[in-house]
């Protein structure tokens, strides 16, 4: 194995992948040597950069576009990822959509919120389970968050119910599926500084979780790319249903 290039001839899923720590992570396995697919919903240009920088680190890349907060979007990509060797799988995409108290929350958006977070990472995961086991190999990490272990901020609790169901299925795959030598984690990031958390927290929130931090300050995507390579990695052969927290410190177990 090539220690700079542990990835070699891999082929990665990245769902997510036009911005934020979806493209960080697609960017980071192409650096350890993965092909690397990379999925996007509208926008296309974002992912096209993402792409070149991938390219530019030798990877072979394709990409596909699919809206994950339906049923048929889901469907469609579980489908495309289903006819190919997929031997890593990253559930990345995922958004509260819009910060909602509980009670304007309509069923319509719950149900959104749930099929981007939660049940399209199940089936898009169930889409390449059956490649991996035939292949003996293969890893999947889930992308997680602080909102599982906290409840979430205010207006965000579909999207936290959501993540701490990723944790728990994260568990569930793991034990089932580590006997065939496929490894299933999460990462669960804290605050990391990416548009994402520009979007949906104000100036002031973030500089409370900055002040809150033992690290004394937010994360960065890159940090969270390197845990995903690393748990692809030979160097975490023993690493199985674990849900790791990155977060400088702000939620300790």
């Amino acid at each position: 194995m090539n220690n700079d290039r542990p990835l070699e001839n891999l082929t990665a899923l990245v769902t997510g992948a036009s911005s934020g720590i979806g493209a960080a992570t697609a960017v980071a396995l192409a650096r350890a040597g993965a092909n690397v697919i990379l999925h996007y919903n509208s926008r296309r240009a974002d992912a096209e950069q993402v792409r070149a920088q991938a390219e530019g680190a030798g990877a072979r890349t394709d990409m596909v576009q699919a809206d994950l907060t339906s049923a048929e979007g889901a469907h469609a990509l579980a489908r495309f990822a289903a006819e190919r060797p997929v031997d890593i799988l990253v559930n990345n995409a995922g958004s509260l959509l819009e910060r909602t108290p509980v009670l304007d929350f309509t069923e319509e958006l719950w149900n959104r919120v749930m099929m981007l977070n939660l049940t399209s990472a199940f089936l898009l995961t169930q889409s390449v389970l059956k490649g991996m086991v035939e292949r003996r190999k293969g890893f999947v990490v889930n992308l997680s968050s602080v909102a599982a272990r906290t409840g979430g901020g205010l207006g965000a609790l579909a999207y936290a119910t959501a993540k701490g169901a990723i944790s728990t299925m994260t568990k569930g795959l793991a034990r089932e599926f580590a006997p065939h030598n496929i490894r299933v984690n999460a990462v669960s990031p804290g605050t990391i500084d990416t548009n994402y958390h520009r979007t949906f927290s104000t100036q002031q929130a973030l500089d409370g979780v900055r002040a809150a931090t033992p690290a004394g300050r937010l994360g960065t995507a890159e940090e969270v790319a390197d845990l995903v390579v690393f748990l692809c990695s030979d160097r975490a052969s023993f690493i199985h249903g674990q849900v790791i927290e990155i977060n400088g410190g702000f939620l300790m177990a």
